[in-house]
């Protein structure tokens, strides 16, 4: 996610950290770099000639050629300009006065809009709302068939009518069986088509008129570039969005739709979609972005992710087992499970505060698979191996590897990593009972 753009960022602003005074041709050559990553990032051309001359009159003005710390004043300039280009604020879903407050999903064929629906569905009911997805897409069965397997995985109900061919009539009623059944959100999955033409616009004008939605949320696909934005722009004139889901983001290495649609529309982006999965769906915040886009990590997010993935209980537990060096490969193996669960581990990573930077400086690679290959190594031990890893002799290490599909060295590297998390953590607790309470990051 905006890899490209975010590594050349901060190569640009190293340079500037190292000079005590910038002069006003030191910020202009910084500002050329800053427009070419923007344009290469595939960000609209007047999104980024205003915002190259918000940032360039901020920074040749007192901000910063008169600041003690230039280099990082230039940086808090752009993280600004970058959270106001992307709308400053988290706009949050808009609410009904009346249930069921009803949010429409439209967007091109192809973008993500089935899936983004049981997603999002699968966001409200973790927040305590009860949603029903509707099935409005009449011309593709298998959207239909699509959304009911999504809605059974995720334990919502799905309004579908395989008989009626007319999506009005189908928004009818599943709006007035949302309201029998006291309901609070209706998520309509509507049709798209590979292009806009006027069939579709008008079929959608007729939902709009029917369901009087709170919101109208364009789904788009992120990679499509400076299309996702022509077509937020086609949408909006027609119906009014309210508000953009951007899918498809974490594949996305350029960024310039999510840089460039809030300021060509003047629509907010209020989701994002990042992996496949049905938790893959993350509230937008500006701010938090423009921190990830410039290396500085984004806490909030990963503590969020962690408070949504992580077992309380489960948590207890093991800080137990930690203080009573009783801490298992059986335990480690469920950490990396909450671990996975959490999301794909180069975004977790990226959250992280100067990991980008670091990860671009050593080359550093990460490979999802090496959890994999872990967890398939732990599974093949037998449960008293897991529970005593020291009687693990060179036989069963052979064993192992070849119940795993691993090599030996493999096993031997893990053994030798786990025994040394052990150590560090009856570290940890040897310190707490000299220091006073530490708190477990787990």
């Amino acid at each position: 996610m905006f890899d490209n753009l975010s590594n050349k960022l901060q190569i640009t602003f190293k340079k500037l950290k190292g000079h005590g005074k910038l002069s006003e041709q030191n910020i202009k050559e910084a500002l050329r770099e800053v427009r070419l990553a923007l344009l290469e990032a595939d960000v609209n051309f007047k999104v980024v000639k205003d915002f190259v001359d918000r940032v360039r009159e901020r920074a040749i003005g007192q901000e910063v050629m008169k600041s003690l710390t230039p280099g990082q004043q230039l940086v808090k300039i752009v993280h600004e300009e970058l959270t106001e280009l992307m709308g400053q604020d988290r706009v949050r879903l808009a609410s009904a006065s009346m249930p069921p407050t009803v949010i429409l999903l439209v967007g091109l064929q192809g973008s993500g809009k089935t899936t983004t629906a049981a997603k999002l569905a699968n966001l409200l009911m973790k927040e305590g709302f009860k949603p029903m997805l509707v099935a409005a897409d009449v011309y593709r069965p298998a959207a239909i068939k699509q959304l009911e397997v999504l809605g059974t995985q995720i334990h919502a109900p799905v309004y579908s009518n395989l008989e009626e061919k007319d999506p009005r009539v189908i928004c009818k009623e599943a709006l007035q069986k949302a309201k029998s059944q006291g309901l609070t959100h209706l998520l309509v999955d509507t049709a798209g088509r590979l292009h806009i033409d006027q069939a579709l616009m008008e079929e959608l004008k007729d939902l709009k008129k029917i369901l009087a939605p709170s919101e109208i949320l364009l789904v788009v696909d992120a990679m499509t570039g400076q299309d996702a934005v022509t077509v937020a722009e086609r949408f909006n004139k027609d119906l009014a969005i309210t508000g953009v889901i951007l899918t498809k983001l974490d594949g996305d290495a350029r960024g310039g739709a999510a840089l460039s649609i809030k300021a060509v529309t003047q629509k907010p982006i209020k989701f994002i979609g990042t992996g496949e999965k049905l938790e893959g769906l993350e509230p937008f915040h500006p701010e938090r972005m423009a921190s990830r886009i410039l290396g500085m990590g984004d806490v909030l997010s990963l503590i969020e992710k962690a408070e949504q993935s992580l077992d309380e209980e489960k948590a207890r537990e093991l800080e137990k087992k930690i203080k009573e060096r009783s801490f298992t490969l059986e335990d480690f193996r469920n950490q990396l499970r909450q671990i996975r669960n959490m999301g794909p581990l180069d975004q977790l990573l990226e959250m992280i505060p100067g990991f980008s930077a670091l990860k671009a400086s050593k080359n550093i690679q990460l490979d999802e698979k090496e959890l994999v290959k872990i967890e398939a190594i732990i599974n093949s031990m037998t449960p008293k191996e897991r529970n005593n890893y020291k009687i693990i002799n060179g036989s069963r290490r052979k064993r192992i590897a070849l119940g795993s599909g691993t090599t030996v060295q493999d096993v031997n590297k893990l053994l030798k990593q786990f025994d040394q998390t052990r150590k560090m953590m009856t570290k940890l607790v040897d310190q707490e009972k000299k220091f006073g309470k530490i708190r477990f990051p787990f």
